[in-house]
């Protein structure tokens, strides 16, 4: 059931984000609506990989390796939230370059 509430609540953030940058001028806020709609995408990702009962696929002495395809969760969905975050934020951070760039030459955002 906490899958299904993160599934929500990353589907709630997404429309958020969508609903920001398509009805706003400022491009700050634009920007900030752009990473809400980011990290929606992140939470959506990582309620799609959760599986109960299952724990992290790392094989030590509570998980052995005959038992890691029953019994640990995906990594693949993690591994790829945890590049699009990365990626995210360098986006961020270039669109935030380019806000101060333009602000600095037109005076207005």
């Amino acid at each position: 059931m906490t899958a299904y509430y993160a599934i929500a609540s990353g589907l709630l953030l997404m429309i958020i984000g969508m609903w920001g940058f398509i009805t706003r001028k400022n491009l700050i806020r634009i920007i900030v609506a752009f990473s809400l709609f980011d990290t929606g995408i992140h939470v959506v990702l990582v309620g799609i990989g959760y599986i109960k009962g299952r724990t992290a696929p790392i094989i030590d002495s509570s998980l052995s390796a005959a038992d890691a395809a029953t019994k640990s969760v995906d990594p693949v969905p993690q591994a790829l939230v945890l590049t699009a975050i990365v990626i995210g934020l360098a986006v961020t951070l270039l669109m935030l370059t380019y806000a101060v760039k333009l602000y600095e030459k037109k005076k207005s955002l």
